[in-house]
């Protein structure tokens, strides 16, 4: 997966007269932050190459984190085209582009960012889209600015940087501004699926009903598995410019998520999803699902199950079952 052209293209100019030296030690120094969870009161990015870095290592695997778990929500609500987003906690705006290339429908998007920096690259970046963007300032530590509610709420990679009870309110805040559809997304480490596990505990008891990844609202079965944590995988193209700040040659890199969906109306769940890589050999094939019952299993098909075994070949990490 790699950044819409007009996206791409509007990075690359505002990259171009950087040197790539800058954006590495920058790059660097924000990795070490992210991995870190660092929470000391400071924006993980509040100067311009900071922002630029951003732009350069991680908005291609935001876009490709948000565009894969909106895919996989249109894919259980075919009937679903948002008009009107919010974005919160936007960064330079990676969200609002995989909404926008996932829905055609998509003519507003508001978005909240605090660091001056990333709001004003975000700005710069969204001139290219075809969605009427309002750019705002907010702190996610305090109370929202008086909104609307929107058809879709999106809130991705944000949880990781607020403390547990900033988190809680700011959920609970998400969901009376959700028309219809909210999506959370993390990092897919178990600390970030442990925060997708607190997030939806919260929104069920708030009278949500979950959407996607579970095929259930039972409690996840991966929480009884020493070492185990439900998370995807998206594969994202690196450009030139993303390879130099990486310091590195592979021309990809895979971004591993875990994200959370729930809407104000009832969804049918799917009969399970697929929760890691498929596993093949000579004529067999194994899937690891996670079923409507709220049962895990690794189950395996062969030639000899005939549409069984086409069935399973179609699928891959990630996706439901039909």
């Amino acid at each position: 997966m790699e950044l819409p052209p007009p996206l791409r293209h509007a990075v690359d100019q505002a990259l171009e007269h950087t040197p790539a030296a800058d954006l590495a030690r920058a790059a660097e120094a924000l990795s070490q932050r992210y991995r870190a969870e660092t929470r000391d009161g400071r924006w993980h990015v509040s100067s311009d190459l900071q922002a630029k870095a951003y732009m350069a290592t991680r908005m291609p695997a935001t876009y490709a984190a948000a565009r894969a778990a909106l895919g996989y929500l249109s894919e259980l609500r075919p009937d679903f085209g948002p008009r009107a987003l919010l974005d919160v906690g936007s960064g330079t705006g990676a969200a609002v582009w995989a909404a926008q290339n996932c829905w055609a429908s998509l003519e507003q998007a508001t978005l909240l960012e605090g660091s001056e920096a990333m709001r004003r690259w975000g700005k710069e970046l969204s001139a290219a889209s075809l969605v009427q963007t309002d750019w705002k300032t907010a702190d996610l530590r305090n109370p929202l600015p008086a909104l609307k509610p929107h058809d879709l709420v999106t809130l991705a990679y944000v949880l990781d940087e607020l403390e547990p009870p900033v988190r809680s309110a700011l959920i609970g805040q998400l969901w009376n501004l959700t028309a219809d559809t909210l999506l959370i997304v993390e990092p897919g480490t178990p600390a970030g699926w442990r925060r997708i596990l607190d997030a939806r505990d919260q929104l069920l008891g708030l009278g949500a009903n979950l959407v996607a990844p579970c095929p259930h609202t039972q409690t996840c079965p991966l929480t009884r598995l020493e070492g185990e944590w439900c998370h995807f995988s998206r594969r994202v193209a690196r450009s030139r410019i993303h390879r130099l700040a990486k310091g590195g040659d592979v021309p990809w890199e895979d971004e591993k998520f875990i994200y959370l969906a729930v809407a104000r109306a009832r969804v049918a769940f799917p009969r399970g999803r697929v929760i890691a890589p498929t596993k093949g050999g000579s004529g067999h094939l194994r899937l690891r699902l996670c079923a409507a019952d709220g049962s895990e299993s690794e189950q395996t098909f062969s030639k000899r199950n005939g549409e069984a075994y086409q069935a399973a070949r179609r699928l891959d990490w990630g996706d439901a079952l039909d």
